[in-house]
């Protein structure tokens, strides 16, 4: 049996992200210098965003988003069941409670007509989750934030969907802010870290408090009016240390000159694999918004393809098929169980196994294939070769 072993994401780190990290080391600052403003003016512009705060990770990122909302105790959010904990548990950390609403099974992202029946009063913001990298319908979930009596924030959650576009915009028209993680398994790696985009100066300014303890560098009005004193600083609300550092900001740079090259490898290999297993009754394929990429960087609908979610025709083989591919050296995982299923979540909230039917379908069957770029075109050809030999078991 062959001994390779493809994993379902990897990061690629080439000499240039060597050598740019090196530089940084042998710099005056390794944390809270320059590289870091470069890296959020560089992934800001790259979305159209006028602002952008880089965090330690893409938890932080959540809880800087939240946090600048204004989000606490009696608030609630509403985002999709089938998501990293994350998405929910950022919110939890600001006293607010987790509302989820379930799926559309054409897209496998938060359908907006379950999101008017969970909305309510309470509701403080809607997290919609780019699963996978489709980009979800940003402009239909912030009119329905906006038909709301009070302030209702949208927090695009692009953890996995970095480059996305749906009808010509990454969508920071309709959201007030996205965030996006730099994990290793996703397209830009800065080993952890994160982002977080608006075009709001207000949230801009909450944010990069929240980063960094609630600290300012001038005087809120808490001494007297005497000349500034060129070392105060002031705690002015209860913050974080969130900070990224230079050293991952410069990797981060570095992986960054490369991310168009990465979306096109993305699609080109989603779009092989969708050939490839058109005609296997084993599987089912996942959403995709068409391929333009391939000949337009610019096109007006881009699928990011973080990850290659395959379904199974028949849901009680997807042990034996994850089993299966284990066996052959492919590292498949699921994504995800369903958050409202987990311990915390059932015994905090009172959520239990039943409650959103199609995001348990959906967790039932799925499963992810190695998707990254720069595979090898012999594991490529294996996968496939591996998944189209199960149609015959």
């Amino acid at each position: 049996m062959d001994k390779r072993r493809v994993p379902y994401g990897h990061q690629t780190i080439t000499k240039d992200d060597i050598d740019t990290v090196i530089e940084v080391l042998k710099s005056d600052f390794l944390t809270q210098g320059p590289k870091l403003g470069e890296f959020e003016k560089l992934v800001a512009a790259y979305h159209n965003a006028k602002y952008g705060v880089a965090f330690s990770n893409g938890t932080a990122a959540l809880h800087g988003a939240y946090f600048a909302t204004g989000m606490c105790a009696g608030d609630e959010i509403i985002t999709s069941p089938i998501t990293f904990v994350a998405t929910s548990n950022a919110a939890i950390y600001c006293g607010a409670r987790p509302v989820f609403a379930d799926i559309n099974l054409d897209t496998n992202c938060i359908d907006p007509e379950e999101i008017e029946k969970k909305i309510s009063l309470n509701t403080k913001a809607i997290t919609p989750v780019s699963l996978a990298g489709y980009p979800v319908d940003l402009k239909r979930i912030r009119a329905i934030a906006d038909n709301m009596e009070k302030k209702c924030y949208v927090i695009h959650d692009a953890a996995h969907a970095i480059g996305s576009r749906r009808k010509g915009t990454f969508g920071l028209e309709y959201a007030d802010m996205a965030i996006l993680s730099f994990h290793p398994v996703k397209h830009i790696a800065t080993g952890e870290g994160g982002m977080v985009l608006t075009n709001n100066e207000d949230l801009y300014d909450k944010l990069k408090l929240f980063r960094s303890h609630g600290i300012v560098r001038s005087y809120e009005g808490l001494m007297d009016d005497r000349e500034q004193e060129p070392w105060y600083y002031e705690m002015v609300s209860l913050g974080f240390n969130y900070r990224l550092t230079d050293i991952q900001a410069a990797l981060g740079i570095s992986q960054f000159k490369r991310i168009q090259e990465n979306l096109v490898q993305r699609n080109e290999l989603a779009k092989e694999y969708g050939e490839a297993f058109e005609h296997n009754s084993a599987v089912i394929l996942p959403p995709q918004i068409g391929f333009d990429i391939l000949n337009d960087p610019l096109a007006p609908n881009i699928h990011s393809y973080h990850l290659y979610t395959l379904r199974l025709s028949n849901p009680q083989k997807r042990l034996e098929f994850y089993h299966y591919l284990h066996n052959h050296g492919i590292l498949a995982q699921i994504h995800y169980i369903p958050v409202h299923w987990h311990p915390f979540y059932r015994e905090t909230f009172g959520y239990k196994i039943g409650d959103y039917p199609k995001a348990e379908e959906y967790y039932a069957s799925e499963i992810s294939i190695p998707m990254y770029h720069n595979m090898k075109a012999e594991d490529k050809q294996y996968i496939i070769d591996i998944i189209n030999n199960y149609k015959d078991r």
